[in-house]
């Protein structure tokens, strides 16, 4: 009974701890730095976010699995490059186009996972070299800045709606698909079955290989969105625009509570932690950390993280 007991007081510390981390941090942010709580840097930070939780997003499907996605930063790069490089010819064609790509990546990746039988992290860190090469090589290794024309077709990224900026708009619309796919469809529920136990989940009749490649579908769609998000931001593309942000969004669903060996976790849990993740970055800018070490901190955040929210009853063994 006392083991119940403990172990119903350990599941509702995990529950409650990442919204509870959120509160303290922008508390302390704030009395350290009380711009912080000004509405413009508020606004400012909610914008931040949602290009971090739309890319987190898709990879919280992949983690609910118990898998891994390693190439969406690479995806969301050769994105920004597909829009910078076609909006002039396609216009908002350009965006499908990109958004296209990325699920067509996902498919592969995810194909490759299921169908050959290879890991997540190596299906997936195979698939992020060849889009990054893809990028490099269609963008001549440069930069694309976009044209005062081109970047009319951005305004439903730059602009405002009620006054609220589009790409806050954004994320809450990737909020509620995501939501309805994750807590109203056989999707969302048969990855809770399959991330707490695929050979359970296999033996009650669950399509567990399509399951899965529609996960990484997902997971290439949102990373390529949120590459069509940061181009329209910075009116620009890059093979390198999103090569700091694999981390942080990995950081995110982990820190907002999803297990990373699966079946535990939701979208909102993934809100929460690229608001954690979003927070913690002002900071560290506001007291004057250097942005190449700030990878330290989140690096140390993701092993903190998975050490909290990990089920070491999956992996009795560790290698």
């Amino acid at each position: 009974m006392s083991t119940f007991v403990d172990r119903l007081g350990i599941d509702r510390l995990r529950q409650w701890l990442p919204l509870t981390t959120l509160v303290i941090l922008v508390i302390l942010v704030g009395a350290l730095q009380p711009v912080f709580l000004q509405p413009a840097t508020l606004l400012q930070l909610a914008s931040d976010t949602a290009v971090l939780f739309i890319l987190a997003t898709g990879v919280t499907f992949v983690i609910m699995l118990g898998g891994i996605d390693l190439s969406i930063q690479s995806m969301a790069s050769l994105a920004s490059v597909v829009v910078a490089l076609t909006v002039a010819r396609f216009g908002y064609g350009a965006f499908a186009l990109a958004i296209g790509l990325g699920l067509l990546a996902g498919l592969l990746s995810g194909i490759a996972h299921v169908r050959l039988k290879i890991p997540s992290f190596i299906a997936t860190l195979a698939m992020g070299g060849v889009l990054y090469s893809s990028a490099l090589v269609i963008s001549g290794e440069r930069s694309i800045m976009l044209a005062d024309a081109e970047r009319s077709y951005q305004s439903w990224i730059t602009g405002t709606v009620f006054g609220a900026p589009g790409v806050i708009i954004i994320g809450l619309v990737v909020l509620i698909v995501a939501h309805v796919l994750q807590a109203h469809t056989r999707f969302g529920r048969y990855s809770a079955a399959i991330g707490a136990g695929e050979p359970a989940a296999y033996a009650s009749g669950v399509k567990v290989g399509r399951q899965k490649i529609f996960a990484f579908v997902l997971s290439g769609g949102f990373a390529a969105l949120a590459g069509v998000v940061l181009a329209g931001r910075l009116a620009s593309g890059s093979p390198t625009l999103a090569a700091e942000l694999l981390l942080p969004s990995i950081a995110a669903v982990v820190v907002g509570g999803t297990a990373i060996t699966g079946g535990v976790g939701s979208i909102w849990r993934t809100l929460v932690g690229a608001l954690i993740i979003s927070v913690v970055r002002i900071g560290m800018t506001f007291l004057g950390v250097n942005i190449f070490a700030q990878n330290i901190v989140f690096g140390v955040v993701l092993i903190v993280a998975v050490a909290i929210t990990i089920d070491r009853s999956k992996i009795p063994i560790v290698k």
